[in-house]
């Protein structure tokens, strides 16, 4: 019986450590939230091109933001924030979150990813890419 539950526990994390970190991914750049507007932003955050070609911004478990109403998640450059790269509303204030940019974006013309509050037109955070 031991080695059947061990058997399931093994089977289990290759399973779910696969659909964590597919091969077939990797990572373009990477960067660190610091908090703009008065808000406090803090974490890592990658941006990843998938195996069909279209990538995602992968906000880091450490990820935490003090709050705000609206808050997406989108990029820019240089300072400033395009609101055509809008890859979807934060689902949690915290944690590590996984975020589809839009087809049709170009990731390469931009260095930054940002934590936008559409409600203000504000930005929450910015991560300056590597």
């Amino acid at each position: 019986m031991l080695n059947f539950i061990k058997s399931i526990a093994l089977t289990l994390a290759i399973v779910l450590g696969a659909a964590a970190a597919p091969a077939s991914a990797e990572t373009v750049s990477t960067g660190t939230f610091t908090g703009a507007s008065d808000h406090i932003t803090t974490g890592a955050v990658e941006v990843v091109k998938n195996a069909d070609g279209s990538h995602t911004i992968v906000l880091g478990e450490d990820f935490s933001l003090d709050g705000a109403p609206d808050p997406r998640v989108g990029l820019g450059k240089d300072g400033f924030y395009n609101g055509n790269t809008d890859a979807g509303v934060l689902g949690s204030l915290t944690g590590g979150q996984s975020f589809v940019v839009p087809a049709g974006v170009d990731v390469s013309e931009y260095n930054e990813v940002y934590i936008w509050c559409e409600k203000f037109s504000v930005p929450l955070g910015i991560a300056k890419l590597n």
